[in-house]
């Protein structure tokens, strides 16, 4: 029964030491920061969205996103909620941008458009929530942003 105990207490250490060896300390948190979000054309009533993110990796390693999950509000209410997994992988000392294409719920966002029909005006707040995944033994990186969008396209 020891032999037993013992070899277990083995395996389990060995496992312990192999997960640990896959952990860099001198992995620096990537950059993301929001390059573009803008209103695209729409065949329905609720508008689609365009959010542009752009990464830099600091690291000697490439940086694998295995997915993201985000969270929009325009004017304080939530109106986009969605995940995205195809995505590119940043190299390392590198630099890449991912774009997020969304389509508001009609349902989440009536209030929205009903203060939208009442005030006039072109441009509105907006806040991005998005957590990204970038692998199993990393800790997610949040990025919370606020700015303005212009409902107008822009001239050419």
């Amino acid at each position: 029964m020891s032999r037993t105990i013992r070899l277990a207490l083995y395996l389990s250490l060995f496992i312990l030491m192999a997960g640990c060896a896959g952990l860099d300390p001198s992995f620096e948190t990537p950059t993301v920061g929001i390059r573009s979000f803008r209103v695209l054309p729409s065949a329905g009533m609720a508008p689609n969205f365009e959010i542009g993110l752009h990464i830099v990796n600091p690291n000697r390693a490439p940086l694998k996103l295995e997915g993201i999950v985000y969270t929009v509000r325009l004017e304080g209410q939530r109106v986009l909620m969605g995940v995205a997994n195809d995505l590119p992988e940043i190299a390392p000392y590198g630099e890449g941008d991912v774009t997020l294409n969304a389509s508001a719920d009609l349902l989440s966002s009536i209030n929205l458009f009903a203060s939208l029909m009442q005030q006039a005006r072109d441009t509105f707040a907006y806040e991005l929530e998005a957590t990204l995944d970038i692998g199993r033994f990393r800790p997610r990186l949040q990025v919370r942003e606020k700015g303005e969008i212009s409902l107008k396209s822009p001239t050419k």
